[in-house]
């Protein structure tokens, strides 16, 4: 899954604790650190390609930069 590798690649060193929450119907949450970061449930969506991964950004905010910068 393209999302949980661009979390994972760009920001390993500050997620605790990531979790994927499937359901029924390819419904999938994403949690980060207890923060739903994207729900396809609560957007009837799958989600854009980066679109996981900028949502992260917003949440962590622009002080936080990637792995390896």
């Amino acid at each position: 899954m393209s999302a949980v590798s661009d979390l994972l690649t760009n920001y390993q060193h500050v997620i605790a604790d990531l979790t994927l929450v499937t359901g029924g119907g390819g419904v999938f949450d994403v949690i980060v650190d207890g923060t739903t970061i994207f729900s396809k449930h609560e957007t009837g969506r799958h989600a854009n390609d980066g679109e996981v991964l900028a949502e992260f950004e917003a949440f962590i905010g622009p002080d936080v930069r990637r792995y390896g910068s």
